[in-house]
Parts: structure tokens; sequence; C-alpha cells
């Protein structure tokens, strides 16, 4: 089997459970560290003609996160593509497995399971928070509806204000998120790179909870470790 994958967070489930599968990825692609496979451009604009050449027998991509025309260059090719689509925890899960499963594997990886008890074995928080999650400045953007993020977000207690919105990443001014009121708001350094003299000046008054973008917005090995980092950084916010 060869594989290329175009969703980073796909990209780090396959290559720690079946080495030597993945022949290509793309240049966003950075965990595990240290991988050694040909790069394949960005996941909006990768190079099909790189991808073509590298002769995979699949290309594994995501509905949200790679373009329809580029993933139609592939199967032009003769290149099988599986597309995958998450908006939700237990929808991670079930996405990870059929990836894992058409890439070759014969069984669960061990991650994955820990993942899903670690998920299962969630509290009930003791008080829900309602937030505002920025994922972009310049224009201003924003968790909306039926996002995988949202829904992690809603399993550690907190509901993001912007849930019900018909657009899953809408633009919404700086006025209106500050006017939302919200308890706290979230800010992961993916896609935009959030940091603490980048994002909370923006938010006077507001706790700002900066967080991993990688455990808040992946689906993969991170999983695991996901509910306890994302907890200690909301956590500390209140401090």
């Amino acid at each position: 089997m060869r594989a290329v994958s175009l969703v980073p967070s796909l990209t780090e489930a396959v290559a720690v459970s079946l080495p030597g599968v993945l022949v290509g990825a793309t240049d966003w692609c950075t965990h595990p560290a240290g991988l050694d496979v040909a790069r394949a451009g960005g996941t909006k604009n990768p190079a099909t003609d790189r991808i073509t050449a590298l002769a995979p027998d699949l290309v594994i991509a995501n509905e949200e996160e790679n373009r329809e025309p580029d993933l139609a260059a592939l199967r032009d090719a003769g290149i099988e593509v599986l597309v995958t689509e998450v908006r939700d925890v237990p929808g991670a899960f079930r996405e990870l497995a059929r990836v894992l499963q058409a890439c070759g594997s014969r069984s669960r990886p061990r991650w994955l399971d820990e993942a899903e008890e670690a998920w299962s074995a969630l509290k009930p928080p003791d008080r829900r928070r309602t937030a505002v999650v920025p994922v972009w400045r310049r224009p201003w953007m924003a968790l909306g509806r039926d996002t995988s993020a949202g829904d992690v977000l809603s399993r550690l207690g907190v509901d993001h204000l912007y849930a019900a919105h018909e657009d899953r990443y809408p633009r919404i001014a700086l006025d209106e998120l500050r006017a939302a009121a919200p308890d706290l708001v979230v800010l992961p350094d993916e896609p935009y790179r959030f940091t603490a003299s980048d994002g909370p000046e923006a938010f006077p008054g507001l706790p700002c909870a900066l967080v991993s973008g990688r455990h808040l917005t992946w689906y993969g090995p991170s999983l695991v470790e996901a509910p306890q980092v994302l907890g200690e950084a909301l956590r500390a916010a209140h401090r």
C-alpha cells in the first residue's frame, strides 16, 4: 500500500500506526516529527502532478480541508481518493478507523482505543461556560455550526455562541464578538496563530484561553491527551 495524505491529522494517524505506508504528505504535515516522505504542497493547493508521480494506491483527504477540484483531478488521473467528514468526536473515531482500514491496517492501534477511553471517561463539567472561538483575524472569523472543534469544547463544558450560525466558519466583526458577552474567549494557535501578545488584547476584560490547535482541531493520536491538555488551558483562563 502506498498512500498520500492531504490532511495533517490523518498524516500523523497513518504514520504512527502504519510505518512505511505514507509516501507523500502536505507541507503542513508536521507530525510525527521527522516524517520523511515527499511533500506535495499545501492542503488548499496540492501539487497534483507531484502526487500523481508518486503513484499512490490511495489519497486521503477531508471535505473541509481540501478542495473538490484538486480531488477531482486526482480521480481523473486514476487515483482512488478517500474523503473524510468529521463533525464531532464520535465521527472522528469512525473516520479514523475507516482511514486506517483503507490503508491496510488489520487491527486497531492502541492509541485509538486510548483516545476513545479518554473521551468516554470525561465527567460532566461542574458548570458550563459560554465562549467565542476566533479562528482567524483580518478578517475575524469564528467557529460556527457543525464543527468537530465545537463538539470537543462542548464535551469539556464550553458552549460556543455561534454554534447555530448558518455558516461553519462565519466572518464576525470584532465588535460583535465582544458584544456577544461570552464567559471566555478561546484562542487556538491554528489555523491563525493566536499568542499571548496577538489576540487577547482585542478582548479587554474577558478571560482568554490560549489553546493548542492540534488538540482542538486535529483528529488523530492527539485525541488521547486532548481532554487533559485542553481542560487545563480552559481552567487556567479562570484562575
